[in-house]
């Protein structure tokens, strides 16, 4: 009997049937490539590391050498810690010794402190009227607050509704008042200045 092939492309890898010489059956495969990005998230940990023999390295940095990788286990349980493929490229490949979930947690919080010191510092606006109650002031105020603990700065904003503009310092006294309640989370970034018929201030986080 003839021998019968198909290749056909399938999403990035290939794929195919084949019928062997004197065998009544079809055997279907696929190949596809692994991606750059699953490559890179796998980490081998322990008796995932298949290779041998590997070369060790402790979390001090001492070099034990190539060695097989039951002894490298075996080193590494010794220990009381976790044999993790750090250079799988490598020939050997390098393993270290280290406590492998210590370093997920301390590499998780390095990626969220890299991520806080690229926050996009945003102006958000609060506004205040002279006559406010005490109800609407801590209300508004702890809005600001939380703002200035995102790390935003905060645009407070005093509006004067018509002979109200004649009592300037009676909206400049609830700016102040703002500034002194937030005093323990911002600073003030630019002063109270008059903008038409509104007074704002601006107020950065510390």
């Amino acid at each position: 009997m003839p021998t019968a092939g198909r290749l056909a492309g399938a999403a990035g890898g290939i794929a195919g049937t084949r019928q062997q010489e004197g065998c009544p059956f079809h055997f279907a495969w696929e190949a596809r490539p692994l991606s750059t990005n699953d490559r890179d998230k796998r980490v081998r940990v322990n008796r995932m590391i298949r290779i041998s023999p590997v070369r060790v390295i402790t979390g001090d940095g001492e070099q034990l050498g190539v060695l097989p990788i039951e002894e490298a286990l075996a080193a590494a349980q010794e220990r009381g810690l976790d044999l993790v493929e750090v250079a799988p490229t490598a020939r050997p490949p390098v393993v270290k010794i280290m406590d492998y979930g210590k370093f997920k947690f301390e590499e998780a919080k390095a990626a969220r402190a890299a991520k806080k010191k690229q926050h996009v510092i945003q102006l958000k606006e609060v506004k205040y009227r002279p006559g406010i109650d005490d109800h609407d002031f801590d209300f508004k105020t702890r809005h600001a607050r939380e703002f200035l603990g995102d790390g935003n700065k905060v645009k407070v904003t005093m509006m004067f509704r018509g002979r109200q503009i004649a009592h300037l310092e009676l909206g400049r006294a609830v700016l102040d008042r703002v500034a002194a309640s937030l005093a323990d989370v911002g600073k003030i970034e630019a002063d109270a200045k008059l903008e038409g018929r509104n007074m704002t201030m601006v107020i950065a986080p510390k």
